[in-house]
């Protein structure tokens, strides 16, 4: 026996704590055979290693702790939602700093006006962020409730007047057990065994509800259509219901489900027809269903899965015995590898074992592989593959009722460890304005240092030096903005209603929020090909046999060929069963007998191809109901294999029946099944094969007819695949290479076909290896693997080759030519084959007309590595073409030098390319370049790229929405990218921009006011604006204002696409940097001297009349230096300017504790404001038009004005 079965075996004997101690104390099992061969797995469970497999007892307790089944996506707790948010909120600079400013007017000494001046600024910013954050978690929460309480029906395993849970005992004493046991240093898993007369006899199967949160590993679910999976699963029994059965009751053979009352606890299966099983001959039994995976890994398309044979003839009692040997929690969504086992039945002929004195007599050690009296017993088991299992999330497609054991729960199902963190990115602007703020902060220390300086470093009035400077510090805090942040943070949520309203790229959807100026930055764009630039609707355009090559109109001949291949007569009463196999005789209908052999020939080879298309797939014929209509359509897992199937069906052969079991095909042109094979076995497609095969017996005549002939039919292995792996397989042949790069310069995708006949002795020695390989618990994928390379894939008969298109997406062309044109250097990376990149670069534009494309491929050495360097160098104006090998050869051996060349060149394209080297390559850019990034892509395998770029758009396309849900930007379709980065992106930067630069020019003229102040009143560290004052500058005086310029706009839309070099200046950073920072940073000074001066100088040094007039100015001026600014009015705009005016003179008679009414209320107030004003904002609007008629900026040559 081998190692493996040993190992899934292995279970502790149940006993009470009396015969335990017995036991104990005897120091050895009653059978010497059995201590040894425990001993033996104890050796072998060691060198496997015992925590890297799961044993789960079906339906019963197990022994060991598994997580609740409960989904939690909040980010928080009660406990931890203040002390994390607080924490984020505070390792920002600014948050930071106005805290400390805050905490100081604590101190008496330090205190400067009201309290609540400082507090209530700081507590609005955190307030609006802990509130959005509170927000979101409740949301969080309420959706995993409703998860959580969605209920489902479980199997509960009964005997007479004991529940499961009582016949395995209470919780305690197998805790007991564990810790004897641990004492020992076994490794023992203690699982116990029901007993002999519950797993025949005795045991009544109920069902009960549960909700999902309360389900646990092992238990034994029941689900039916539309119904989402609520664990990891592996499927154990499907069966289909019958509509007429249903309604015979407990008569009927099928299975009828009865509909279960919610409040019902428990149905007794005497009672329910649900629970009566099926035999292993009934019509119901399907063993197979369909899963949707598109919330687990984006795929659209329906999945097959299948029960086990070994568990799919069982009976619902019969399921106590089975044990699930499965791997540790993996977050490899499309692998897994397991075993399930059939544990000898407890009774023998009918007969009870007999009873042993150390241990109860209806209970075994199942690693014994001879019962008490010495008769054989056989143990059963199978391997368990990922086609046997359902995960977490996942949704059943079919009408088949589906039972299932759990396996994973909770946090260790394969969605919640696939499932990342919530990603976080911060924009380059962010970072721009974090280094000007720490700029702001030190021009506070050094002014509060100034005024200290220039008074002499004076004790006065029992003051010291460093306390006025401290309170000169709080002063002039308002330098730094602390309504900047939420002044940005509203910006970017503006800026992403704009993108999801915008008609023009409808379903667009912004999933992180904090990035939008991102867009306007791009310099680099990463794009996938298949379904990103291509429209991934695949379409058989050109088929090759050999001799000769047929697509478009030539296809009718195919058709012909198929009619005569498959076409049996209908008044031959001989032949009326007879089906078609490729040992069928292939009769031509011409009378010459020269070119009857000609088209015998060429016939029997479309007709042998037509053939292996049609049988070699995992294509699934499904029929829905639409409208009250029955519509059919095909379901699998790639595009390309539903275009062949489409394009048999439309040449003649279609396929109208698959199951695990076999498949039928129906000629259309007389409506006849004419073929019908049984499947053997299947070979899925592998992004590491490369390739698919199947392994199928032929009947040579209907199953009524002559069963024996069908029991000796024909066995024949197909397989179809890349042309790079397929060229190997084969048999030598001198056109495959050269019809393969033909069709891949035509831009179709290849795939080449072959097939190989068997022997049933062959076919009987290579099941025996198969098999054994299959049951391997260690390099079980590669012992497959080499078996069937062994015994199949050697000299494989060439049938043909196959190509289909994928079109273009709309308006590629056009856009990519815009963004290049923007100064946009685009890369394509895709996994498909050179030529066919090449020729999909050509005629999307990718490369320009004329332009040099330089190949680099199936590079290996380093010499001519370095030489096609110091090539490229010299051609820095072309394109390089580069597979995945030679480029894991430059990122290897030459990365440095590589990206720095790579990063000159106007298009690259990688094609061959992995998902992480897709990825590493967008890091590389990154790292290297220091400019922003952008990835596109629509398939699972561009998340990784998607993820690793500081902008990742995704394209919610035909291979589901996993990028889509794991980018930044999701939009349809490709061209939808330019009017995102060109005219979203440019609005964003340039608006954020204008915004955070008033901002701080906001904070710094009020700061230089303050400074004036301060030096006239002696250099005493004394608020000139106090309280309200602050607070209303910051807010409801200039804020709307100020925040209006979000509506702002250089351009409109057409110029931005009709002169898409206006998008190349906004990655210089000009609108915002250190430049344009110190000219507003001059202003300011200006501004804030001539405001605070003149006051002083026209009314007082001090005094309510003087900060009235200051105070007007100061928002006068503020609000005109916006209008000054705006370029394009919005509505909007002039509502806020004209709506603040009136408010803040409106308020004017509710300030008497800060102004003078009186004097508010006369002539010489008005002139006085109306000439400061003048005097402060007519110098630089002069200065500003005279620069732009001197220096006009592009927006204002390509506007004309």
């Amino acid at each position: 026996m081998s190692s493996s079965p040993r190992g899934i075996a292995l279970r502790t004997l149940r006993m009470s704590d009396d015969e335990q101690g017995q036991r104990d104390s005897e120091g050895s099992l009653e059978n010497p055979e059995e201590e040894a061969l425990l001993e033996e797995h104890h050796e072998e469970e060691e060198d496997r290693g015992a925590d890297s497999w799961r044993t789960i007892s079906v339906g019963q307790l197990q022994s060991s702790k598994y997580p609740p089944n409960a989904i939690s996506n909040a980010k928080y707790t009660p406990w931890s939602f203040l002390p994390l948010t607080l924490y984020n909120e505070f390792s920002f600079f600014l948050n930071l700093y106005f805290l400390l400013v805050a905490l100081s007017q604590i101190f008496k000494p330090l205190r400067i006006g009201y309290l609540s001046s400082y507090i209530v600024p700081l507590a609005f910013v955190l307030t609006i962020t802990l509130g959005k954050e509170a927000l979101d978690d409740i949301s969080r929460r309420r959706r995993d409730a409703e998860a959580n309480a969605e209920a489902y029906t479980v199997l509960r395993f009964e005997e007479t007047g004991r529940t499961s849970v009582e016949i395995q005992g209470t919780q305690a004493k197998r805790d007991k057990r564990k810790k004897r046991s641990r004492r020992r240093g076994s490794q023992e898993r203690l699982v116990e065994e029901p007993s002999g007369a519950g797993t025949q006899a005795g045991v009544k199967v109920v069902e009960i509800r549960k909700k999902s949160s309360d389900l646990k590993v092992g238990d034994v679910i029941k689900m039916g259509k539309d119904q989402r999976v609520p664990a990891d699963v592996v499927i154990l029994k499907t069966f289909s219901i019958e509509p007429a059965n249903a309604a015979s009751g407990a008569n009927s053979n099928s299975p009828a489900v009865v509909p279960l009352d919610p409040l019902i606890a428990d149905i007794p299966i005497e009672d329910s027809p649900s629970l009566e099983t099926p035999n292993s001959n009934d019509q119901g039994e399907v063993s197979e269903t369909f899963i949707r995976t598109d919330q687990l890994d984006g795929e659209t398309d329906w999945k097959l899965r299948l029960a086990s044979p070994l568990t799919q003839s069982l009976d619902y009692k019969d399921f106590l015995r089975l044990r699930i040997l499965a791997g540790e929690p993996d977050k490899k969504v499309n692998e897994f590898l397991g075993t399930v086992e059939l544990l000898p039945a407890t009774q023998t002929n009918g007969q009870p074992a007999r009873k042993s004195r150390s241990r109860p007599p209806q209970t075994i050690n199942p690693l014994v592989e001879r019962d008490e009296v010495g008769l054989s017993r056989e143990k059963k088991s199978a391997p368990l593959s990922i086609d046997n299992t359902a995960w977490a999330n996942t949704v059943l497609a079919s009408s088949a009722t589906t039972l299932a054991v759990i396996v994973y729960t909770g946090s260790q199902t394969r969605q919640a460890l696939s499932t990342s963190p919530s990603r976080s990115k911060t924009g380059l602007l962010e970072y721009e304005i974090n280094s000007l703020t720490k700029i702001l902060c030190i021009l506070t220390f050094f002014l509060s240092f100034i005024l200290v300086a220039l008074e002499g470093f004076k004790t006065a009035d029992g003051r010291t030096w460093y306390l006025d400077a401290l309170q000169f510090l709080i002063l002039f805090s308002s330098i730094i903005p602390i309504n900047l942040r939420v002044n940005l943070d509203l910006g970017k949520s503006v800026y992403a209603r704009f993108i999801e309203k915008d008609d023009g790229i409808r379903g667009a959807v912004v999933r992180t929020s904090t990035i939008p100026e991102d867009l306007g930055r791009v310099e680099y764009l990463l794009s996938d090909k298949t379904g990103t630039l291509t429209q991934n609707e695949m379409e058989l355009k050109k088929i090759h046999v050999g001799t000769v090559s047929y697509a478009n109109e030539a296809m009718d001949e195919v058709t012909a060929y198929v009619q005569q291949g498959f076409s049996i007569p209908a008044n031959d009463k001989e032949r009326l069963n007879m089906l078609i196999t490729p040992s069928s005789v292939y009769t031509a209908s011409n009378s010459t007998v020269s070119t009857a052999r000609t088209r015998r020939e060429i016939g029997s080879r479309v007709r042998d191809v037509v053939l292996a298309l049609a049988i070699c797939h995992n294509v699934t014929p499904t029929t829905e109901e639409q409208n009250g209509a029955q519509i059919s359509t095909y379901q699998a897992s790639s595009p390309d294999e539903i275009a062949i199937v489409r394009w048999t069906e439309s040449v003649g052969l279609q396929l109208i029946h698959r199951d695990r079991k076999g498949m039928t095909l129906r000629s259309v042109e007389t409506g006849r099944n004419i073929v019908h094979v049984r499947i053997l076995e299947t070979f899925p497609f592998t992004s590491e094969g490369k390739r698919m095969g199947i392994i199928v017996k032929f009947f040579d005549n209907t199953p009524a007819s002559d069963a024996a002939t069908n029991h000796d039919g024909d066995i024949w292995f197909y397989q179809k695949g890349a042309d790079t792996v397929m060229s190997s397989i084969v048999a030598t042949n001198d056109w495959l290479d050269e019809e393969t790069a033909n069709m891949a310069r035509e831009g179709l995708r290849t795939l080449v076909i072959g097939r190989k006949r068997l022997s049933q002795q062959q076919y009987q020695e290579f099941s025996a290896k198969y098999n054994d390989a299959s049951v391997s618990l260690h390099g079980r994928e590669a012992s497959m693997a080499r078996v069937t390379k062994d015994y199949l894939e050697q000299d494989l008969e060439l049938l043909g080759v196959t190509g289909v298109e994928d079109k273009l997406q709309q308006d590629v062309k056009p856009s990519l030519e815009l963004l290049r044109n923007a100064g946009i250097k685009i890369w394509m990376l895709t996994g498909d084959k050179v030529e066919t990149a090449r020729c999909v670069a050509i005629s999307a534009k990718l490369v320009a007309r004329g332009q040099y494309i330089h190949t680099i491929a199936k590079l290996r050495r380093k010499d001519i590595a370095q030489d096609s360097l110091d090539f490229l160098r010299s051609k820095t104006d072309s394109c390089l073409l580069i597979d995945g090998e030679s480029l894991a050869m430059f990122l290897k051996h030459f990365k440095e030098p590589f990206i720095s060349l790579a990063v000159q060149l106007p298009a690259v394209i990688a094609c061959r390319c992995s998902p992480m080297q897709k990825a590493e390559v967008a890091k590389l850019i990154k790292d290297y370049t220091k400019k922003r990034i952008c990835c596109i892509g629509d398939g699972g395998n561009d998340v990784s790229m998607i993820q690793a770029a500081d902008v990742g758009v995704g394209i919610v396309g035909k291979e589901g929405r996993q990028a889509s849900l794991a980018a930044d930007f999701s939009i349809e379709q490709f061209s939808h990218l330019t009017k995102l980065l060109v005219w979203h992106g440019r609005n964003s930067y340039k608006r954020s921009a204008k915004l955070a630069q008033f901002v701080i020019h906001r904070g710094l003229i009020i700061s230089v006011c303050q400074t004036m102040f301060s030096i006239a009143s002696k250099f005493e560290p004394k608020a000139l604006y106090r309280d309200w004052l602050m607070v209303g500058y910051a807010t409801v005086y200039t804020m709307a204002p100020v925040f209006s310029l979000v509506l702002d706009k250089d351009v409109d839309e057409g110029l931005a696409n009709l002169y898409p070099e206006l998008y190349k200046e906004l990655t210089t950073g000009r609108s915002l940097s250190y430049r344009t920072f110190f000219i507003w940073v001059l202003v300011s000074i200006y501004q804030g001297s001539m405001i605070q001066g003149l006051s002083q100088i026209l009314v007082a040094v001090n005094g309510p009349r003087m900060v009235s007039v200051s105070f007007t100015a100061l928002v006068i001026n503020e609000l005109t230096m916006v209008a000054f600014e705006i370029t394009t009015w919005h509505p909007v705009m002039i509502f806020s300017l004209l709506g603040t005016v009136l408010l803040y003179f409106g308020t004017v008679p509710f300030l008497g504790g800060y102004y003078d009414l009186e004097y508010v209320a006369t002539w010489g107030f008005l002139w006085r404001v109306l000439a400061i004003s003048v005097a402060s904002l007519v110098p630089v609007y002069t200065i500003k038009v005279v620069r732009r008629t001197l220096k006009p900026p592009s927006y204002r040559k390509v506007r004309g004005v």
